[in-house]
């Protein structure tokens, strides 16, 4: 396994902390606003669950995702509660990137293909699953060894959003080779400056969903990480394939948050709002951060600024923690990314404003 790559922070941290106004951390994308009303009163009024939970999902979870990807990404999936289901509740979405390429039976050989600059654990589930990694951002002309190609977009770091056109050339390219395209879609809510598509929709797919997944949560978008919940959605084959193993294995999202994602899936009003409340703060920070000087690149959608000052990313976490800010290095995210760093927007308003202040110092 490789290292777990927050460890390294730990001096960049002590640096910050002994700034007098206390750290603004800004390296970890973790929810801070209060979950919805909408979600928690429907965990409490589920707490009576003494009964195991399906690994399918209720007819009725499954029923409200399937309208939620209508109703908001302009998808169709086919019938949520047929045979072959085409979405199903995960245990959160990191624990399904982790595991797809095993829950698959994609193990003994051959190579994960994931972007350029990639969340790390595309490449934690290709080495548990004894497969190699392959970094490209454009489908390769030779595929022999491939075995899954994952996308990103909106991507994390970077919040770079992928075209039409650049979806259709991977579907087309996984379709021709036998390859499953999956795409990390955890952010597709939150676009700013462009509107995200999914893998799914129709002018992207086609008439079917024949050797795509989507993987989606309600961590950001319903301020709900505790919750781990998450989906995966596409092709009813790989589902299938999917919901099997982890049936067999008790991967199973608890029942009380199963209701709770029912009903924050059936709910836009409390997405709108957090997601304004995310597009007010990234205003205030990126303004900061380009009178700082710095640049910001991509960045289009998702919850993060990807910053660079044109050095090694360490020289600018450095900087950053003697303002008593914290971020996390590109070179998490792989080569092409070491002379980025990325800049959360969860944070709370008063930290938000505290970086904005102390970046104008």
């Amino acid at each position: 396994m490789p290292d777990f790559p927050w460890d390294s922070l730990t001096a960049a941290r002590a640096k910050a902390a002994r700034h007098a106004g206390g750290v603004v951390d800004l390296s970890i994308g973790t929810p801070v606003d209060d979950t919805p009303e909408v979600l928690a009163d429907a965990l409490a009024g589920a707490g009576n669950a003494p009964g195991y939970p399906t690994a399918l999902g209720t007819a009725e979870l499954r029923t409200a995702a399937a309208g939620w990807l209508q109703r908001r990404l302009g998808v169709h999936v086919a019938d949520p509660l047929g045979t072959d289901p085409s979405v199903i509740p995960t245990v959160g979405s990191k624990e399904l990137v982790a595991l797809l390429p095993t829950l698959l039976g994609l193990r003994g050989g051959g190579s994960v293909v994931l972007p350029e600059v990639a969340y790390p654990t595309y490449e934690v589930g290709a080495v548990l699953a004894g497969l190699k990694v392959r970094r490209t951002d454009t489908p390769p002309d030779d595929a022999t060894g491939i075995v899954l190609a994952w996308l990103n977009s909106p991507g994390n770091p970077h919040g770079r959003v992928l075209t039409d056109d650049q979806l259709r050339r991977w579907v087309a390219w996984g379709r021709a080779h036998g390859i499953p395209v999956v795409a990390d879609e955890c952010y597709v809510t939150l676009g700013w400056d462009v509107t995200p598509r999914s893998i799914l929709h129709p002018e992207v797919a086609g008439e079917d969903h024949s050797g795509l997944l989507a993987v989606h949560s309600l961590s950001k978008q319903s301020t709900a990480a505790g919750y781990r919940a998450g989906l995966l959605s596409g092709d009813p084959e790989l589902v299938r394939q999917v919901w099997e193993v982890r049936r067999h294995v008790g991967l199973l999202v608890p029942g009380p948050v199963q209701v709770a994602m029912t009903a924050g899936l059936a709910d836009d009003a409390h997405i709108d709002v957090q997601r304004e409340r995310y597009r007010a703060r990234r205003d205030k920070l990126a303004a900061a951060v380009r009178r700082a000087g710095a640049r910001i690149d991509h960045s289009e959608a998702g919850l993060y600024l990807w910053v660079t000052r044109d050095e090694d990313c360490w020289t600018t976490i450095d900087w950053l923690a003697g303002l008593g800010i914290v971020a996390a290095p590109g070179s998490f995210y792989g080569p092409a990314g070491v002379r980025h760093v990325r800049l959360a927007l969860t944070a709370t308003d008063e930290r938000i404003a505290a970086a904005v202040e102390r970046l104008a110092g």
